[in-house]
């Protein structure tokens, strides 16, 4: 099959011929249609997450399930599904308190890596434990979900990765009630999440943030009631002035900037949080006064993947897409083959794209 490799960071990728073996016992082999450019890609690929090359990378994507290894039950050969790189055992310690982006099984697939070169060269690794960034993968049956099948591929993608961390963010990691001041620190692709998750919470101000004018317009679209300018010096001050002087009860970072994470804990109010959804660099610190947000009963989380339960959140967002209620396709900024791969990454890092599709069929 054809696959973009990383063979050493901050370079183009490579489109190579690889080996994708056959799903063992709990795996599944997916033929992908379509999967996104995440942020989290880009960081990998720049080597600011470290990690081991040559690598496949790609995480947020969906297809069709071309065959399955032994004691699958989740999914059959057919059937549509997303693909995540959440990957879980469901029974050990924090799978059993619902908490599945923190599994600590050890899988076959994270000891050995089921990519190889065609001509000999060696293993490849399996990237985000997913590596879609190819015309085929084979994960762990946890980490595909089935999905409608007049749900168009490109758009179910999304709910990978984007979605689940954005949203998720919202609704599971901070449950936001309704009535709440929400602040949304960067609106690209998952900040939009936010966004929206806030809006179906029935968030009553929903400020987005972003250095980039046309972003946090955007955000109107998708449910924020106010964009600010996230340099400007008297954000803070407009952030307060658009809730009643208190700032916000929720302040939801999306971009892996430290300052964005000082700048927000600088927004909310008395009894407020800030929710760290962005992933910094590795070694990234931010600094804050403990004393002040003991005093005032402030608090921070941290969210991965929108601490999502793939077999209950995602039967709930694609319910809400086909009523209307989740914007999918308005995320989509441009379509790419697998052979544009590079052309589609650089148009994220531009800060062009809400989201770009790598298109398989």
């Amino acid at each position: 099959m054809k696959a973009a490799v990383c063979h050493e960071f901050g370079k183009p990728l490579v489109i190579e011929d690889v080996d994708i073996a056959d799903p063992q016992s709990g795996e599944v082999k997916v033929r992908l249609s379509a999967c996104a450019i995440c942020h989290s890609d880009i960081t990998y690929m720049e080597g600011k997450w470290g990690g081991a090359l040559p690598a496949i990378y790609g995480h947020e994507a969906a297809g069709v399930v071309e065959s399955t290894g032994d004691g699958v039950t989740n999914t059959k050969v057919g059937d549509h599904v997303l693909v995540t790189l959440i990957r879980s055992c469901g029974t050990c310690h924090y799978c059993a308190q619902g908490a599945h982006t923190n599994c600590e099984a050890v899988f076959s697939l994270g000891e050995k890596s089921p990519l190889s070169f065609s001509d000999g060269r060696g293993d490849i690794v399996q990237g985000l434990g997913t590596s879609a960034f190819a015309e085929q993968v084979v994960v762990h049956a946890s980490q595909v979900a089935p999905i409608p099948d007049d749900i168009p591929m490109e758009s179910a993608s999304l709910i990978s990765c984007g979605v689940i961390t954005g949203l998720g963010a919202v609704t599971n990691t901070a449950q936001v009630p309704a009535g709440s001041n929400v602040v949304v620190i960067g609106v690209g692709g998952v900040g939009l999440n936010s966004v929206q998750g806030a809006a179906l919470s029935g968030a009553k101000t929903i400020i987005a943030l972003d250095l980039n004018d046309a972003k946090t317009e955007a955000a109107l679209d998708f449910g924020a009631t106010h964009g600010l300018n996230a340099g400007a010096n008297d954000v803070v001050d407009q952030v307060k002035a658009l809730t009643d002087g208190r700032g916000a009860d929720y302040a939801f970072v999306t971009v892996g900037a430290t300052v964005a994470v000082e700048q927000a804990i600088s927004m909310i109010s008395p009894s407020g949080a800030v929710v760290i959804v962005g992933m910094p660099p590795v070694g990234a610190t931010a600094a804050f006064a403990p004393l002040n947000l003991a005093d005032a009963t402030q608090r921070i989380l941290g969210s991965k993947m929108g601490s999502t339960k793939l077999v209950s959140d995602i039967p709930k967002l694609t319910s809400l897409y086909k009523q209307g209620r989740l914007k999918l396709d308005e995320l989509i900024t441009g379509r790419y083959t697998l052979d544009q791969v590079n052309e589609a990454i650089e148009s994220v890092r531009r800060g062009d794209a809400l989201r770009n599709i790598i298109v398989f069929e």
